[in-house]
Parts: C-alpha cells; structure tokens; sequence
C-alpha cells in the first residue's frame, strides 16, 4: 500500500530483528519492562509463522517508521476472528506524519479480507494522546447500545 511517502507492508519471518528492534525502542521510550532485543527477535520469528498474527511495517522510503502486530482468534459471535492490535508504534521523530493512521487502515484493510468484522484495542487511561488517536478513527469503549465503558482485566494465569 502506497500512501504518498508511506508505505506499509506485511510483514515475515525475515523481518524479525527489525520488529524486535522497533518493540524494544516502545517499550524503553515508555519505561515498559522489556525482554532484549534478541528475545524478541527470536519470539517474533516463532509467532510470524503463524496465520493468526499479522505484523504490518511501514517506511519512508528505505526508513521503517513503525509497526502493527494484530493477533487473531476464533469468536462465538459471528462468523469471522476477532482481532487484537497488541501493538502499534511510530518512531519519535516520525509521529503526526499519517504513519499510525496508514499502519492502522492498511490493518482494517487485511482484517477485512480475512473477514474479521471486530478489532478489539487496550489503551492506557492515563495515554490521552493514543486514546484521542484510536478515537479519532472510530474506535470507542463504549458498547454500542449501552451507556457504560467496556474494560480490560488481566491476570496472573498463577493461582493467588
């Protein structure tokens, strides 16, 4: 998909190291707790084999901008997967440029395709800016119908 400078692809097993890379770059800019670079690359290899997980890469040119990784698994409600952006990052110096809309259209684009009518997304509460961005294309934690937020829960699959 070509959108002026931004190209965003799908990407392989091949790409690995520079998806690993890009994490490892998210997760220290927001002082998340990472595994190292080489982890990742080895676990990005293991999981890019698999039909239900799609990394999106999208570049300028020859210089990768950011990634999407969006997993997928069976649902009870209709026909198709519903699916969960794990992940969408843009380098610093590359925010605001369409990169995180073009990374995210080219996602709906291939859910489609797959026929993934749902894409479930976990925000921070406190990351307004992200918040504000899924927002601004169509995304909402409020189930439609329903006059109350949805929530995310997780746990520990470790008895208390």
């Amino acid at each position: 998909m070509q959108d002026g400078e931004r190209n965003v692809r799908r990407a392989s097993a091949s790409d690995a190291g520079v998806l690993a890379r890009l994490l490892y770059e998210f997760n220290t800019e927001f002082d998340t707790e990472t595994d190292s670079e080489s982890v990742l690359k080895t676990r990005f290899a293991r999981i890019l084999t698999d039909d239900s997980v799609i990394a999106l890469l999208s570049a300028d040119g020859r210089q990768t901008t950011g990634f999407a990784l969006i997993t997928l698994r069976p649902a009870i409600w209709f026909d198709g997967p519903v699916a969960t952006l794990d992940e969408l990052y843009v380098v610093p110096a590359r925010r605001g440029a369409g990169f995180g809309t073009a990374l995210l259209s080219r996602a709906r684009d291939v859910l489609r395709e797959r026929g993934c009518p749902e894409m479930h997304i976990n925000v921070d509460e406190v990351d307004v800016d992200t918040r504000r961005f899924y927002e601004r294309h169509g995304f909402m934690n409020i189930e439609p119908g329903a006059g109350y937020r949805m929530l995310c829960y997780v746990g520990s699959t470790e008895l208390p």
